[in-house]
């Protein structure tokens, strides 16, 4: 007679809780982190990932909170994982968020601030400087293994900050807001030196406009400013992967901060 399995609904419910809360969070990070929250990413494939990472991680997280699912604390719990996940997610995209405003910065500097198109992940428009410095940052991301790293940040966040109901401490999302503060000083620190270039260059055709008035800076400016943008970004290019790379590391250092910075 073969054997009878029985499973009770109890074991069911714990079953349902060990793989809901953290695909959860998973899903929450997935969903804004930078590679894998990409629009051209399809959402089957983050909600895979999302579950893929959620049945490895699950059996290493040990006791999980005895609540119910459909219960005020299990939805409390729930918002909770959204709320860690998201800001997992936004901590690592304030890299790729400087890098955005260097290449505008950079558009404008040269020029280009008519040069954009739609982004569907921002939901407006993007100079096409910025959005080529963002594909660069995303290539050297992937090539440091900043996606790997990522993720053992994630699986790390459970033990820093474990699956609970109690509240969320208010300093971790002051730690949020004030590392968004670095997008604007990281962007100007790359966009510095192409910026400072271009300076100089309009500032000598102005001496040289009032020294010659017949020379026709608005014919002869634009052309030389755009030549001379693309040059000096020729030049930083080389150097975009030694400059984002401490950066990089430091985001997912203060990931390990932020979920300290959570934990009461």
């Amino acid at each position: 007679m073969p054997p009878v399995f029985s499973v009770t609904s109890a074991q069911l419910t714990a079953w349902l809780v060990a793989f809901l809360w953290p695909f959860v969070r998973m899903l929450a990070l997935v969903s804004t982190a930078p590679v894998f929250g990409e629009t051209w990413v399809p959402r089957q494939v983050k909600v895979a990932i999302a579950a893929l990472l959620a049945l490895v991680l699950a059996p290493t997280l040990g006791p999980l909170p005895p609540v119910p699912v459909v219960s005020v604390g299990g939805i409390w719990i729930l918002v909770q994982q959204v709320l860690i996940g998201v800001a997992m997610g936004f901590t690592m995209r304030m890299v790729f968020a400087a890098v955005m405003a260097a290449g505008e910065y950079i558009g404008l500097q040269m020029g280009l601030s008519f040069a954009s198109f739609f982004d569907p992940m921002s939901g407006g428009s993007t100079m096409v400087v910025a959005q080529l410095l963002n594909m660069l940052a995303m290539l050297i991301f992937i090539a440091v293994d900043g996606h790997l790293l990522l993720v053992s940040a994630l699986a790390d966040s459970f033990q820093t900050l474990p699956i609970a109901d109690a509240p969320l401490a208010a300093q971790g999302w002051m730690f949020l807001v004030l590392g968004a503060s670095r997008i604007f000083s990281t962007g100007v620190m790359l966009s510095l030196p192409l910026v400072t270039a271009l300076l100089t260059l309009n500032l000598a055709m102005g001496i040289l406009n009032r020294a010659s008035p017949q020379f026709s800076i608005f014919a002869v400016g634009f052309p030389l400013t755009l030549l001379a943008g693309i040059g000096m970004m020729g030049l930083l290019m080389p150097q975009l992967g030694a400059f984002l790379q401490p950066r990089f590391a430091d985001a997912l250092a203060s990931l390990l901060g932020l979920t300290q910075a959570l934990h009461r």
